[in-house]
């Protein structure tokens, strides 16, 4: 799918392989501002780092709003899809998807008008979150239990040059930077007997467009897009004109002016037709490079960010464009270590593919334990949960008991350790007896371990901020 790990893997060696001259050919991109050899793989690597997460957000985009065929398809723009169950490993557009809490989704045309999300009345005791996501990945915006209670409440979003008065009955406006975004709703679920409670908390969920709220008539329609179809191998080679086509939509910000100006000397941005077939053997290889090379940086922080701790990386990655503030590396490392994060306020992510003694997690060769101490389990207003993803593609693993995470709503069913401890055990067999409860399916390979702490305390003992708070994840322990 097109946002694995591997999204853009062997990037050089697709560009060379893809790459022929025939006689007579004619230079593309030729100009005395072109940059030389090395200054155009050097801005294609930088070009690389600052797209991954607006090319990732389109191929998201386009398998659950425009391909019906995907699928992955959700609904079209400004409808809202609810989904009824909690992602498995049948779900793979997005890597390390949550499995706590079932979804919803409206990808936004802001256009030609604002959209409003209209939420209902929700039981204080049910965590809920509303996540507006750009198409820059920035989370410019929360509704929820955290940021504005649980009662019903009507909220307006509006594309980045819409300019009007807030109506009233509106409780908040916001602003995204993009014409196209995201509202991701999480509603927490508190067992499998709970799906009939999550249903009618998604029922009392509303979109519509301001003129349907405001009961006026609807302004003209926006101009009908042409969406070219994206996959994991036209990404590889044709990764800057999907950039080319996404930026459209996106007013550049101060601290985009740079790097955009940069990528038009490579044919890249605002009135360009950057087409990579279209380039001669030299420029194709310049880019490929420059794509790899970009990759492998994206890779190499993913795999450092932030701050180890017992094995596990703890860091504040996602959040708006302030929070960012042009550091595209650590968007593009958020994007792919799980595209649309919550911010570290909302929920905070420790996360491993290693135990305590920094040691691959593989449970084909390996068991695992991963014990809490008495009284020293996440500390959260809502809730917590550990889930476990193949180490390769970071997506959900199939298994015999359909389990993909334990969390803290199933503390009641599990066995407590004679000292008040609780004991988790990861692995690919099951333990048998009463430790079943405490099983966590691994797949017969490499592991990937992510903890989701939904709305962390903020006083000791706290996990924030994330890699300095008083609270520390335990260490994975190797068994056998």
């Amino acid at each position: 799918m097109t946002t694995r790990r591997e999204f853009l893997g062997s990037s050089a060696l697709v560009a060379l392989t893809g790459a022929t001259l025939g006689p007579g050919r004619v230079r593309a991109q030729a100009s005395a501002d072109r940059p030389g050899f090395f200054g155009a793989k050097d801005i294609a690597e930088a070009g690389f780092i600052y797209g991954l997460p607006i090319v990732m957000n389109y191929a998201v985009m386009h398998e659950y709003a425009v391909d019906r065929g995907s699928g992955q398809f959700k609904a079209p723009f400004n409808h809202i899809k609810n989904e009824p169950n909690v992602f498995t490993y049948k779900d793979t557009a997005i890597v390390t998807p949550n499995s706590d809490t079932p979804y919803s989704f409206v990808w936004m045309d802001l256009r030609a008008e604002p959209v409003v999300l209209s939420v209902p009345a929700i039981d204080p005791k049910r965590y809920y979150s509303v996540m507006l996501c750009d198409g820059n990945t920035y989370n410019y915006g929360y509704i929820g239990t955290r940021t504005t209670g649980n009662e019903a409440g009507d909220y307006m979003v509006v594309g980045p040059d819409w300019k009007g008065a807030v109506p009233a009955g509106i409780k908040r406006m916001f602003r995204s930077s993009t014409q196209f975004s995201l509202a991701g709703y999480r509603t927490q679920l508190f067992g499998p007997d709970d799906l009939d409670g999550v249903k009618a908390v998604q029922a009392g969920y509303q979109v519509r467009m301001l003129s349907a709220y405001l009961n006026q008539a609807s302004p003209p329609a926006a101009t009908a897009i042409s969406f070219p179809m994206i996959n994991k191998e036209l990404a590889k080679t044709n990764f800057f004109e999907f950039l080319d086509f996404a930026l459209q939509f996106a007013p550049p910000q101060a601290n985009e002016l740079a790097v955009r100006a940069e990528l038009a000397r490579i044919g890249v941005g605002a009135g360009k037709t950057f087409n990579f077939s279209d380039l001669p053997l030299d420029q194709k290889l310049e880019i490929g490079l420059g794509m790899k090379e970009g990759q492998r940086k994206v890779d190499e922080a993913v795999a450092s960010t932030g701050k180890a701790i017992n094995g596990w990386r703890l860091s504040g990655l996602p959040g708006n464009s302030e929070h960012y503030n042009g550091d595209w590396l650590k968007r593009a490392v958020a994007a792919q270590a799980g595209i649309y994060g919550n911010d570290p306020e909302e929920a905070t992510y420790p996360f491993t593919r290693v135990d305590a003694n920094g040691q691959t997690l593989d449970c084909s060769k390996h068991n695992y334990t991963l014990t809490f101490p008495a009284g020293a389990l996440p500390p959260v207003n809502s809730f917590w949960s550990l889930t476990m993803y193949d180490g390769k593609s970071q997506l959900l693993v199939r298994n015999p008991i359909d389990r993909y995470l334990i969390n803290s709503p199933m503390l009641p069913a599990m066995k407590v350790d004679a000292d008040g401890s609780l004991t988790l055990y990861i692995q690919h067999k099951t333990p048998g007896g009463d430790r079943q409860a405490n099983w966590l399916p691994a797949p017969d390979g490499p592991v990937y371990l992510v903890m989701r702490l939904y709305w962390p305390k903020v006083k000791p003992p706290s996990v924030l901020p994330a890699g300095e708070g008083t609270w520390q994840p335990p260490g994975v322990q190797r068994v056998i």
